[in-house]
């Protein structure tokens, strides 16, 4: 932080959504947006070429996911503050994102002002959830599924069949099918196409 300025880096998928929001930073005088990227797999390498402060992460990016963003910067720059962006409410999602070493999670359609005085907080050492979700992750409670079970439910939303999964993930029919068998009844569904659905509106994918 040089001169009082808080310097930000922005990653967003959405153009529109993103020359908004760092107009509107911009408009902050204590903070400017010195880097913007538009894929979770750029975040680092901006992180690297620029001296920022905190990240500003949206969640759903092609090439890595703001959460996948965040673990990274949080394992190779631990003090640069992290703020998660999210569309989607989903409980699962905020969980994940306190565990990659997120300072704040906050929804897209948050005030501006509210935004900005996040950057600010999560620099002064605070963290900064939004309360609707942080009340829903603690009804939700944690995630159920494994890592295998959710690595062999992502591979399966796109109606892969079980040889097919095999082959992809390096493991047997019979085991392939055990995962699929324990992650459906763990979210009490019927099939796996429901399991999909229901760990992605849960935000445990």
């Amino acid at each position: 932080m040089s001169g009082g300025v808080i310097k930000v880096l922005l990653a967003e998928d959405q153009s529109m959504v993103r020359e908004a929001l760092a107009a509107l930073l911009g408009l902050e005088g204590d903070i400017e947006v010195v880097a913007q990227v538009a894929r979770g797999d750029e975040v680092l390498a901006a992180a690297r070429a620029h001296d920022v402060d905190v990240a500003l992460l949206d969640i759903e990016m092609p090439g890595a996911t703001g959460i996948e963003a965040a673990g990274q910067l949080h394992r190779e720059f631990p003090r640069l503050k992290l703020v998660v962006l999210t569309t989607f409410g989903r409980p699962g999602y905020l969980r994940s994102a306190m565990e990659a070493g997120a300072d704040a999670f906050l929804v897209k359609d948050a005030p501006a002002a509210q935004l900005a005085q996040a950057v600010r907080k999560v620099l002064a050492g605070e963290r900064v959830i939004d309360p609707t979700l942080a009340a829903a992750a603690l009804a939700e409670g944690a995630n159920p599924l494994t890592d295998r079970e959710r690595e062999v439910l992502r591979a399966a939303a796109d109606g892969s069949t079980n040889a097919e999964l095999a082959a992809a993930l390096h493991l047997s029919q019979g085991t392939v099918r055990n995962y699929l068998s324990t992650a459906i009844q763990k979210l009490a569904v019927r099939n796996r196409a429901e399991a999909v659905r229901t760990a992605r509106e849960k935000g445990w994918l």
